[in-house]
């Protein structure tokens, strides 16, 4: 199964090595697999939330993420989109955005392609870290029978119990981060909105066609409610998301996706400025492992083996989304970021094991007390 999942990552990374080495030698090659252990290191936690919404997609929506999705991871949010933002930000166009981008020049160099990416960085910090902050707050105040950091989850689900609590922390959060944003505050409380905008009409859009596309007459609310019950539990024996459904789920993805690239794709332009390289660093390698590890998570069922992973993944959510709009005003070391969410999926990790030895230690109990 590793093999299966993780082949043909493997061969894309070979290629994508050679062709460093072909374009710039071995200082390319280093480069390219400093950028990809990047990518890897800050994506753990998306691939785990990646993992649990793929989970609820029928077989053709998981083959276009996987084939559709990888496009748009490659080609548009690590080559397109930073030079759609650099050519905005300087008022270029396609032609001479590449151009400038393949021109040399570093974040310190007025005028250059890294540069006004790097002036951008608030905007784009602000619009996903919103985004991000939102999916962590409503994962965190929902109710939930299983919870891991009990201290921190339970009177956080309290406070859930406020009608939009999640909207209410949001906008404050927003507030402040813009308070270092200097001539740039405006600009990004206008992105941080869109980031949060974005967010409730993709999840509100999803829910809704969640309906739509089993139910051709009236709905009632229990049966609303045990739709969602089902959803939210795939390995239960129930139908996938189709439809548009499932093609909302596929936006949700990619949102989720590009939120979680813009840390490393402007981290990526502290190593190197160079477009090719962050391509292939980032994309072919960086992106592509991303999304081997997330099917290899839905075919070994290990969300559900291992309860305490969603937990993880989404405080690493929450500690990405507070570190971005920190990086606002304030520079903060990628290792650091990258670190932080690896340490929050090896704890649930090593907390799921615990609770499984525990549960299993449980179960022998019972049964010996039953033979006696």
């Amino acid at each position: 199964m590793f093999v299966k999942t993780f082949g043909w990552s493997m061969v894309i990374t070979v290629a994508a090595l050679i062709l460093a080495f072909i374009y710039g030698g071995p200082s390319a090659v280093i480069l390219c697999a400093i950028l990809g252990v990047l990518e890897i290191s800050l994506s753990f936690d998306n691939a785990v939330v990646n993992a649990r919404i793929l989970e609820k997609m029928n077989a053709f929506w998981q083959k276009i993420f996987l084939t559709v999705g990888i496009l748009i991871a490659v080609l548009g949010m690590r080559i397109l989109f930073p030079l759609l933002i650099v050519g905005v930000t300087a008022k270029l166009n396609p032609i001479q955005a590449v151009d400038l981008a393949l021109q040399k020049g570093d974040i310190h160099t007025p005028g250059t392609y890294a540069y006004l990416l790097h002036d951008a960085h608030p905007q784009i910090a602000a619009f996903g870290g919103i985004f991000l902050l939102m999916l962590f707050l409503d994962f965190m105040f929902e109710d939930r029978d299983i919870r891991w950091l009990t201290f921190l989850e339970k009177p956080l689900a309290w406070i859930g119990k406020l009608n939009g609590a999640s909207l209410v922390v949001g906008l404050v959060g927003l507030v402040i981060a813009a308070q270092f944003a200097g001539d740039k505050q405006g600009q990004v409380l206008v992105s941080g909105i869109l980031g949060m905008v974005t967010y409730f009409l993709v999840t509100g859009l999803g829910a809704l066609f969640e309906v739509d596309d089993d139910e051709d007459g009236e709905v009632e609310p229990e049966e609303v409610a045990a739709k969602a019950e089902k959803i939210s539990h795939p390995k239960g024996g129930v139908g996938k998301a189709v439809g548009r459904a499932a093609f909302l789920l596929f936006l949700y993805l990619e949102v989720i996706d590009a939120s979680f690239s813009f840390d490393g794709v402007i981290g990526a332009f502290a190593i190197t400025s160079d477009p090719i390289i962050i391509a292939l660093g980032l994309g072919l390698i960086g992106a592509i492992f991303v999304r081997s590890l997330t099917v290899y998570l839905v075919r070994q069922g290990t969300l559900d083996e291992f309860v305490y992973l969603d937990h993880g993944a989404h405080w690493a959510i929450g500690a990405l989304s507070v570190i971005l709009l920190i990086t606002i005003g304030t520079q903060i070391n990628e290792v650091i970021t990258g670190l932080i969410g690896v340490v929050f999926i090896l704890a649930a990790f090593l907390s799921s094991i615990r609770r499984n030895k525990r549960l299993s230690g449980m179960e022998d109990l019972k049964e010996v007390h039953v033979s006696n």
